[in-house]
C-alpha cells in the first residue's frame, strides 16, 4: 500500500508541531544520573544498620556460646 502525501498539509506549521516524538525514553523523561547515587547512598545506610545489628546480637554470651558449641560439634566430628 502506497501512501501519498497531501502538499498543503506538509507545510502546515501546526502539523508539524503535532509530529510524534521519536527516541530514546531516556531523552524524552530527562537525565537519571543522580538517581544511581541516591540508591548506593540509601543501599550503603542499610548494610551498615544490618552490620551494626549483627555485632550487637553476636556480642551477646547467648550467641556465642551458641556458636562455639556448634563448632566445636563441628570440629569433633569423625
Amino acid at each position: 500500500m502506497v501512501t501519498v502525501r497531501d502538499p498543503e498539509r506538509a507545510s502546515d506549521p501546526v502539523r508539524r508541531r503535532r509530529r510524534p516524538r521519536t527516541g530514546s525514553p531516556r531523552r524524552l523523561m530527562g537525565s537519571e544520573g543522580g538517581m544511581a547515587t541516591a540508591e548506593y547512598a540509601i543501599t550503603t545506610l542499610a548494610a551498615v544498620g544490618l552490620a551494626g545489628l549483627l555485632v550487637v546480637i553476636l556480642r551477646s554470651e547467648e550467641v556465642r556460646g551458641f556458636l562455639l558449641n556448634v563448632i566445636r560439634t563441628a570440629l569433633s566430628l569423625p
